[in-house]
Order: structure tokens, then C-alpha cells, then sequence
């Protein structure tokens, strides 16, 4: 396909020269917006984020900044992971960076009028909770239009990773109650058997409701040493403790995951080799098949 300048910014990049860890796409009237990690020295000190623009998934606009944490003083250490989620008109973007104050890193909330930025800082501080290191974290809106946070307590702090989730306030500027620990890395049946002290991972869960009404969340960790893509399916429909381990999406050194829509066509994309200097978007079509979701 011949190149053409569709944003002011010639398409000149396909996704083998992005350089990015943990894709994040939003889809609006048919113009694709990816955020990411900027993969250079692993995401830390980095100086923000930026979002490419493409009409066809392989084609992408230049770099653009739509973040700048040395300007709002959150360049300390990490800047990792942001996603975007449109909610009450506005561009919410969940990211995580290390705080200065207590060198833990957690889950700050940004907010914009426009998918292209600016991002500007929006919660009181981070919205995971404040003596935890924190990373990835997502929103979730229930089917009662409840906000909630779900991340993942690190293993950096516990070892053995968990996955978490805790209600926000309406204007997701806060925690409002008690995290609730769903699981540890360790748990699910296909996970590697434990045989000492290992630090097991978990990271990048994402939130996605079937056309039945199922709910899923995908999230990622190693098997055998391999970068990975897993899937749990909530029972009861709603996120709770009521939820069951399924057979992992990616095995293969891909992860940090998401879903979104192209016209009746639903995508998985993640970041794959989980190699720094060497990582790019990766994107799968999947099947939604009522219970789960499977690899088409």
C-alpha cells in the first residue's frame, strides 16, 4: 500500500519500526489511536508517552506526544503502560509511574478533551493503594456504571504477584474502598510448578465483556520462561472472587494485551518479542465465542 499523509504527518512508520511495549488501541469513526511504553531502557526516565494514529492497522502516523511527565514531575524512574478509556465524554488515561515520595510505583489517573492529548494530571495522586507497588492498572465499569480500578500488586514487593481490583470514585480521582486480592501468579492450574522463592509476574489485565455477557479479563505472566497471554472468565458476570482460570491465549513470547473493535471484527494486541530494544505491536484477529475468546 502506498503511503499517504492522512493526519498532516506522512504514514510512515508500519509496525515493525514501532518500538513500544504494552499497545494500547482506541478506535474512533474508524481512525485507529495506539499508545505504549516507549521501549528505550525499558520504559524508565523516558519523559511520557505518545499516541500513533493509522486508518488501517499497519500504516501509522510519526510519534506525537500526547504526555509530558517532566513537565508535570512524574519523569522519576518508570513511565509505563498508558491506556485510554473514553467515560463521561472525557479521555481518562491510566498509567503507571514511581513516586518520588516513597519510591513505590502505582497507577496515576491523566485526563483530555481529545485521544491526541494533551494529558494532564487528574487524580489525587495514585488509585491504587499508597504502601503497594503498583503497576497496570484498567478501568472496568460494572453493569451498574460503577468505576473500578483492577491491577496488579507486584512481585518486586510480594513476590509472588497478585491481581486486584478496588472501586474508584465517579470522577476517578480516587480509591473508594478496600482492594480486593483476586489471585496470585502462582495459582492458575497450567502455571509452572513452584520449587523455591521464584518472583512470579503478574501484568496488563484488560477488561472485555462478550456479545453474551460474559466477562473476561486477559492478563499476562511467564510460562516456562515465555512471555505470556492469559484469559479468566468471571462466572457470576460481574468482577468478584466468582471466576475460573482458562487455557492461556499466547505461550510464545507476546503479552501485555488488549482488545478493541474494528467493525465486526475483534483484535488482540500485544507486544512481542518481550525483548527490549526489539519489542513492537503485534495484531491477532480473535473470535468471541459467547463463553471466551479464542484465537481465529
Amino acid at each position: 500500500m502506498k503511503l499517504t499523509d492522512l493526519f498532516g504527518k506522512k504514514t510512515s512508520l508500519t509496525n515493525k519500526d514501532i518500538n513500544i511495549r504494552d499497545p494500547f488501541i482506541i478506535n474512533e469513526d474508524g481512525t485507529y489511536y495506539m499508545y505504549g511504553t516507549r521501549a528505550k531502557d525499558f520504559g524508565k526516565y523516558t519523559g511520557g508517552f505518545d499516541v500513533y494514529m493509522s486508518k488501517d492497522l499497519v500504516n501509522w502516523s510519526e510519534p506525537i506526544e500526547c504526555f509530558d511527565s517532566v513537565k508535570h514531575n512524574l519523569n522519576y524512574m518508570v513511565n509505563w503502560a498508558p491506556e485510554v478509556h473514553k467515560y463521561k465524554g472525557k479521555y481518562y488515561m491510566f498509567a503507571t509511574f514511581t513516586r518520588k515520595s516513597n519510591g513505590l510505583r502505582g497507577t496515576f489517573v491523566l485526563k483530555a478533551d481529545s485521544p491526541l492529548g494533551p494529558f494532564v494530571p487528574h487524580s489525587k495522586g495514585v488509585v491504587t493503594p499508597e504502601e503497594w507497588e503498583c503497576l497496570d492498572g484498567t478501568l472496568y465499569i460494572n453493569g451498574e456504571g460503577k468505576p473500578y480500578i483492577v491491577f496488579c500488586h507486584e512481585h518486586t514487593q510480594i513476590i509472588d504477584g497478585t491481581m486486584c481490583f478496588a472501586p474508584l470514585s465517579e470522577d476517578l480521582t480516587e480509591m473508594a474502598g478496600e482492594a480486593v486480592t483476586m489471585f496470585k501468579a502462582s495459582e492458575p492450574y497450567w502455571a509452572d510448578k513452584q520449587t523455591g522463592d521464584e518472583h512470579r509476574i503478574t501484568d496488563g489485565p484488560f477488561m472485555y465483556r462478550t456479545e453474551e455477557g460474559t466477562l473476561l479479563m486477559i492478563w499476562s505472566t511467564f510460562i516456562k520462561g515465555k512471555y505470556a497471554e492469559c484469559l479468566v472468565r468471571f462466572n457470576d458476570g460481574e468482577l468478584s472472587m466468582n471466576f475460573e482460570h482458562l487455557e492461556p491465549l499466547i505461550d510464545n513470547d507476546g503479552g501485555h494485551g488488549m482488545l478493541f473493535k474494528s467493525g465486526d471484527k475483534l483484535y488482540l494486541t500485544y507486544h512481542s518479542p518481550n525483548t527490549t530494544g526489539f519489542e513492537h505491536p503485534c495484531f491477532v484477529e480473535v473470535e468471541d465465542i459467547g463463553d471466551k475468546i479464542i484465537l481465529k
